[in-house]
């Protein structure tokens, strides 16, 4: 019998066929449905080939997550702990199988260096080695090596330091995944159990691996505590278990110590350049990592529209590339800071390309550099080389929030809401605490006339956006994204509330003001205050960011022919015009 059985719907039959080209040049045997016999029944020969197969490979599309063929051989996968999702076409999967990782392919064309294709084939040597029989016992599922790395707990006694036990979280899950033999949870998955109480073996079984890794950090001046913990999956037991007390300084170290503990606890041999990937990282300095950590956590609360936010992103940022001139990940990040305080808030600086161009200097395949560049193009109106630039970032990494949500907002930007749909939901499963993506994602659904999932963005959104706030009450964006979703729900008064106290607490927010004329325009019925909110955007909008948006944004089309609305376009667009002939040089 074959040891890859692929399930796929006809849409993509081709996708298929060349991926059971490529697997079985790694030397796989590979069944496909257009081998059935003709004198054998179909339901037959298909439940047999399930049964005998020692990985399932489901090729997921929008079609696929309709077919109940495919929906059942993925679940028959699913139970038997054997099965290898990836999509084609970023189509969101059909519950439960969106709790589980899935490897992206879009655009793949056959090369076996992609992020997507090293996932799918790691995951499938987990559950088969090429023409080696099944080692499970009769009567039991094969168990694959795999993990799911639970959230940190911050134990540091300081709700501000959740940005540092978060990144140290993620580090561990993509250390880990860098190993070939390990199959490891995403991060959106594992988050989504953030600051939960959990029993390790449901939670084992409902994500189908056999091991689960939680932790703690403490963090307190100059020292780290970090615990960790291994558990068995079927046992509920302990495989390994330490606490390590260092300083700040050794925290790569004791990343890389561990990730090679988990390794090895789990009997895995972690090949040479595993280990060397493991090794690798965007910079040695202590201190700068620790200031990236927390410019990404203000990147990432959403207030775009308050320059403090980007302001903060810029001073920390520019400390940590002071302390560590090689790290290009902060230039990067430097880069977006100062891009949203020139295209937003019109500030005189060269909008963040030399810190970009640094950034591409030091790594030009860092993904989320290409994304900002392809932003800041895509703002220059050079859209093809836009496309082009956020094309690679996609294939460099399409598991980044930075590139799948500035490719969603260029798609919405040229009108494309069916592919921004596809970012920003990537975007909004990346990043549970993610506002922007659930708020565009409102836009995009309603737009399209789909009211299901406008309710499901809505209160998605909604969530999101309450928990931000009582963060930070003064998170202007956050009350605005909320003031959005409460429209559409239908609860009309309480949007007016928050609109009301939002503009007392937070009047300077441009962005802010932009989404409250977009719900004013759609949800509440209300087109004249729509274009009075909307008017006190634009005379703010002194980068033209908001300008470049409102041209194709479909919140507007039931006012875009409206002569006050025309009006006040022209207006910014003269008034924007005159500054940059002041501004050009002489």
């Amino acid at each position: 019998m074959s040891d890859i059985f692929i399930s796929y719907a006809r849409s993509t039959a081709d996708q298929a066929q060349a991926i059971a080209e490529a697997l079985r040049g790694l030397g796989y045997g590979v069944w496909r449905d257009d081998e059935i016999p003709a004198n054998r029944a179909y339901a037959d020969v298909i439940a047999e080939r399930l049964a005998s197969a020692k990985a399932v490979v489901v090729i997921w599309s929008a079609e696929a997550a309709k077919s109940e063929w495919v929906r059942s051989e993925a679940e028959r996968a699913r139970a038997e702990h054997k099965l290898v999702q990836l999509s084609v076409d970023g189509a969101r999967l059909p519950m439960p199988f969106d709790q589980t990782q899935c490897a992206d392919l879009a655009g793949w064309t056959g090369g076996g260096e992609t992020p997507g294709w090293k996932q799918v084939v790691g995951a499938i040597a987990n559950l088969a080695s090429p023409g080696q029989p099944r080692q499970d016992k009769p009567g039991k599922a094969v168990r694959t090596l795999s993990i799911c790395v639970l959230p940190f707990a911050n134990m540091s006694g300081d709700p501000e330091q959740e940005y540092f036990s978060d990144g140290i979280s993620e580090d561990i899950i993509t250390d880990l995944s860098k190993v070939s033999a390990l199959f490891v949870v995403a991060r959106n998955t594992a988050f989504q159990f953030k600051g939960k109480t959990l029993d390790m073996g449901q939670l084992a079984a409902q994500l189908g691996v056999s091991h689960v890794l939680e932790g703690s950090v403490r963090k307190a001046g100059a020292r780290v505590r970090i615990t960790a913990q291994l558990i068995d999956g079927a046992t509920g037991g302990h495989v390994w278990a330490e606490r390590y007390d260092r300083e700040l300084t050794d925290i790569f170290a004791l990343q890389d110590e561990i990730s090679e503990a988990i390794v090895g606890a789990l009997k895995l041999k972690l090949l040479p350049e595993e280990k060397k990937a493991i090794e690798q990282r965007g910079t040695d300095n202590a201190d700068a990592y620790n200031l990236y950590l927390m410019a990404r956590s203000y990147q990432l609360a959403g207030n775009t529209g308050d320059p403090r936010q980007s302001e903060a992103v810029e001073r920390l940022t520019r400390r940590a590339v002071d302390l560590d001139p090689g790290y290009a990940q902060a230039w990067a990040l430097l880069a977006g800071g100062q891009f949203a305080l020139h295209r937003v808030h019109g500030r005189a600086n060269d909008g963040g390309q030399a810190a970009l161009d640094r950034a591409l200097a030091l790594n030009p395949d860092l993904a989320e550099a290409r994304a900002i560049k392809a932003r800041m193009l895509s703002h220059a109106d050079h859209h093809e080389e836009a496309a082009a630039e956020i094309a690679v970032a996609l294939r460099l990494d399409p598991e980044s929030w930075e590139v799948n949500y500035h490719a969603g907002y260029m798609s919405y930007g040229q009108g494309r809401l069916e592919e921004a749909v596809r970012h920003w939901e990537k975007a909004a499963a990346l990043v549970e605490t993610d506002i922007r993506a659930p708020n565009m994602l409102l836009s995009c659904y309603a737009a399209l006339g789909d009211e299901a999932d406008t309710r499901r963005a809505a209160l998605v959104a909604l969530e999101r956006a309450e928990k931000a706030v009582a963060q930070d009450r003064s998170n202007g964006n956050a009350m605005a994204v909320g003031v959005g979703a409460l429209a559409a729900l239908g609860e009309t008064d309480r949007a007016k509330d928050w609109m009301d106290r939002a503009l007392l607490i937070d009047p300077d927010n441009v962005v802010m003001r932009y989404n409250f004329a977009c719900t004013l325009a759609t949800s509440l019925g209300d087109p004249e205050a729509a274009l009075d909110v909307l008017g006190q955007a634009l005379d703010k909008d002194a980068g033209g960011g908001l300008l470049r948006i409102i041209r194709t944004d479909p919140d507007f089309d039931s006012v875009r022919e409206d002569s006050r609305f025309q009006a006040m376009i022209a207006a910014a667009e003269a008034r924007l015009a005159a500054a940059a002939d002041e501004a050009a040089p002489t």
